[in-house]
């Protein structure tokens, strides 16, 4: 009997030793799984949902690598969106912000990389493939000039200025390359209530800091969303 429960003794403290063991352990993984879980949410822009300069680029590079030629860069600017801000205040024109995010999300599918660069500003890229995109861009700008409905009921008349580009079209699959094609496709059809398909003069257009240069207060990319 003696010998049995001297046995014993050691396999107990062993067992022991690693249930305490265990506890930091356990208490670790939880630390990096709520660290993980904040890391995956600081990809997000808070106010849309969208993805954030970074992430939204590691994605659209991979969107890119995995669809070829069949993939569409769209750059997106909210017109008139200070004067949203200005007359109906700032609450008024997150209203807008996150309903412009959730109609680019709705638009572009699971497949794309959506992003909010800074501002008012957006891009996409997405699976598309060139036979198509005159027909989807329409249907873009149909959505982005849907009224917004704010909190109080009152609504809001919204407009956007869309400019695209695809690499068959540009001349290369570089994204930004891809980028500053749309951007300058995006700033020739300002405010015309159209989306302008750029090709591969637009890519020469020169710019700072992703923003074409000569335009006073546009070079904006660079602000945090």
């Amino acid at each position: 009997m003696d010998s049995v429960l001297r046995a014993q003794a050691p396999i107990g403290q062993r067992a022991l030793l690693l249930t305490t063991a265990a506890i930091p352990l356990t208490g670790w993984t939880v630390h990096a799984v709520a660290l993980h879980r904040r890391l995956a949410s600081a990809k997000k822009d808070p106010l849309t949902g969208l993805l954030r300069r970074d992430a939204y680029t590691a994605r659209a590079r991979q969107v890119l690598a995995r669809h070829g030629d069949d993939v569409a860069v769209v750059l997106v600017d909210a017109d008139h969106f200070k004067d949203i801000n200005d007359d109906l205040g700032h609450a008024a024109g997150d209203v807008v912000l996150a309903a412009f995010g959730a109609r680019l999300t709705a638009w572009a599918g699971r497949s794309a990389s959506v992003g909010r660069l800074g501002g008012d500003e957006f891009a996409v890229v997405v699976p598309l493939p060139a036979a198509r995109m005159e027909q989807r861009l329409t249907q873009l700008v149909r959505m982005l000039h849907t009224p917004v409905v704010l909190d109080d009921g009152r609504t809001v008349d919204v407009a956007a200025s869309i400019g695209a580009a695809a690499p068959p079209t540009v001349g290369s699959r570089d994204l930004a390359v891809l980028q500053r094609a749309a951007d300058a496709a995006l700033y020739q059809g300002k405010h015309s209530g159209r989306a302008v398909i750029a090709d591969a003069a637009h890519a020469t257009v020169p710019s700072v800091n992703g923003r074409r240069a000569g335009r006073p207060g546009t070079s904006r990319w660079g602000r945090a969303a």
